[in-house]
């Protein structure tokens, strides 16, 4: 936009409720700025990625970071606050548009509430309804003017159900190299250059270190007994993750393994100017990555990195997903975001029973020690990165001031 345009807005509510999204908003904010000089005011709930792009956040973004309905149970009380809070005070201050980042229980919510007042809202990342629950899209057409996905093969599944939808690619695709540089995230992580490294990130929730990180640092014990000089990096989102980890190594001790945090070492800075996340500078060393299942699972795909997938799930978190669902497993074969992408077991999955420290070790060693697999997986990672390469900020901005100015 020009300047001496008039503006098409002037204040976009946005709500992300975990690291991964205050990633992905924060990229969006930078691309609406480009679009629209003049300024902007945004509120509403972010993290600091979010606030270094000018973001104010009126409640701390760890207040939604809470996962599936057992943590939900435990922090409704938080939960409620916040959204009663935030509910009041968009009503009042009505924004020209609200842009919900991810976190679809609690987004929905406020925009079923929000559109019915006449403001318009739009949804960036929707739930996974190609897995889990596809009834939730008529909960989604109801309260979403326009929904943004990631992915190719989402659209046709909103086009169908007469949904609005741009697909506007992967941000992550853009700020993530097609070609990553080993040996310098190597330098920068002080990480010799002919080791043979295996990453280890078991999540960014409580609920997923508590379950994930004995079995990983099990797998880690059992891996050196073969390999005595294997090293290993642990990337921890935050320092009460970092705490919890290694409180769990001093049950389960590993040599030659490093836990990483953001400060551990100098910042680097992406094209946009936001820090790039030490899982990011891990994910580039490494050889090979043990990863829970989620968002980490792409980004491993887009630094070409072999991986073996993993998940579990407590069996009172297990019997309540399936009560709510409907159903026992994803209406896909696959659970990794890398598979269900390429429509193929490229990578491994070792979920719930089959998440032993002998299977995940075994699968560990193939990731990291069969040279022919290795490079199969990292040719169908570079066709995926491709596939997902749109330019995100700009195409998201376009979408979120277009409805700002016309309300669809």
């Amino acid at each position: 936009m020009s300047v001496g345009v008039p503006s098409r807005a002037n204040h976009i509510a946005m709500v992300a409720g975990e690291p991964s999204g205050d990633l992905l908003a924060a990229q969006i904010l930078r691309g609406i700025q480009q679009q629209q000089p003049t300024p902007i005011q945004f509120s509403g709930i972010g993290g600091p990625q979010m606030q270094a792009a000018s973001f104010q956040s009126v409640y701390p973004m760890d207040a939604l970071s809470v996962f599936g309905y057992v943590d939900a149970l435990k922090r409704l009380p938080t939960l409620l606050r916040t959204y009663h809070g935030l509910k009041k005070q968009l009503l009042q201050q009505r924004p020209d548009v609200f842009v919900g980042i991810d976190a679809p229980d609690f987004n929905l919510r406020i925009e079923h509430i929000l559109r019915q007042n006449t403001i318009p809202t739009v949804q960036f990342v929707g739930p996974s309804i190609w897995a889990w629950r596809y009834e939730r899209i008529h909960r989604i057409r109801e309260a979403v003017s326009h929904m943004l996905v990631l992915f190719p093969f989402e659209v046709p599944i909103y086009e169908k159900e007469g949904i609005p939808v741009t697909c506007v690619g992967h941000p992550l695709a853009q700020h993530i190299p097609l070609h990553p540089d080993q040996a310098a995230a190597r330098t920068r992580l002080n990480v010799e250059q002919g080791a043979r490294v295996l990453g280890i990130l078991p999540g960014s929730r409580q609920s997923e270190v508590a379950l994930l990180g004995p079995r990983f640092l099990q797998t880690a014990q059992q891996l050196q007994q073969r390999d005595p000089d294997l090293q290993f990096l642990v990337p921890m989102v935050n320092p009460a993750r970092c705490a919890q980890f290694q409180a769990l190594l001093q049950q389960y001790p590993v040599n030659h393994l490093h836990v990483l945090q953001t400060d551990s070492i100098a910042p680097t800075f992406l094209a946009d100017g936001s820090v790039k996340p030490i899982a990011w500078e891990v994910m580039e060393a490494c050889d090979a990555l043990l990863v829970a299942s989620g968002t980490a699972s792409l980004e491993a795909a887009l630094y070409k990195c072999p991986m073996v997938i993993s998940y579990v799930l407590s069996p009172l978190m297990k019997r309540i997903m399936a009560w709510q669902a409907g159903q026992d497993k994803p209406l896909l074969e696959w659970v990794g975001l890398p598979n269900i992408l390429s429509q193929d077991f490229v990578v491994p999955e070792l979920l719930q029973d089959d998440a032993t420290p002998a299977k995940l070790a075994q699968a560990c060693e193939k990731a990291l020690c069969d040279d022919s697999w290795r490079t199969k997986v990292k040719q169908r990672f570079v066709e995926l990165h491709q596939s997902l390469r749109l330019d995100t900020p700009r195409l998201a901005a376009e979408v979120i001031l277009n409805v700002a100015e016309h309300g669809y």
